[in-house]
């Protein structure tokens, strides 16, 4: 039996607590995943999402299993006591946070778990203490059906939903701010974006496949 696991925000995220010695002694997975992405299905883990999820990342299922899967082991094979969630509070981390919450719903985990919320210096300026109950109807809603929820008790959670279901539209800042800057080249606005938009999150990749999406319809 583990005690507890601490998932991680990714990789950079993984590496920076290692290397600083944070929860040094402690078991800690990354969770390589971009859930505010592409579209998903409602058995979270399962061959189907995997076959969804390899697909979106341009990835081979073996290598989206030895990606994101792999780190993933301990909370697959042991019975975890206790769930350590360090996440940031922008739209990116808030969507994985979404999916492992259902998932822990799903798999009936009856364990605690705390959310920590992280600056960008991976530092924590918030916790929450929470249970696995009624995040499967939740990811279900927001990440199958894209449907506004009446109630989301995390504002974090909320406000990452609200940008979620609201970024892809033709409308969203961020379509408009590509629009704007069509002459700027791809590169570069990304890295535009990054800095502009903080609280979505998203990383180079993501904002890739928008801005070459935008361009082509023109």
């Amino acid at each position: 039996m583990i005690q507890t696991v601490h998932i991680l925000n990714g990789t950079e995220m993984y590496k920076r607590f290692k290397e600083t010695q944070f929860l040094a002694t402690e078991e800690m997975i990354p969770f390589n995943e971009a859930m505010c992405f592409g579209d998903t299905c409602e058995d979270i883990f399962s061959d189907e999402f995997i076959e969804m999820r390899s697909r979106i990342h341009h990835v081979t299922p073996d290598q989206y299993a030895d990606i994101t899967l792999k780190p993933l082991q301990p909370l697959f094979q042991g019975t975890v006591e206790h769930v350590s969630l360090w996440f940031d509070e922008d739209m990116f981390c808030q969507m994985n946070v979404l999916t492992i919450l259902a998932w822990l719903d799903q798999m009936k985990y009856k364990g605690s778990i705390d959310l920590h919320l992280v600056d960008e210096q991976y530092k924590p300026v918030n916790q929450y203490s929470l249970q696995a109950k009624g995040y499967t109807a939740l990811y279900e809603l927001v990440m199958i059906h894209h449907k506004m929820p009446e109630v989301v008790e995390l504002k974090p959670l909320r406000k990452s939903i609200e940008l979620y279901l609201n970024y892809l539209k033709k409308d969203s800042e961020l379509m408009l701010y590509i629009q704007d800057h069509r002459d700027v080249p791809a590169e570069e606005l990304v890295s535009l974006m990054i800095e502009n938009f903080r609280e979505y999150g998203l990383g180079d990749t993501q904002y890739l496949e928008m801005i070459e999406e935008s361009r082509q319809r023109k």
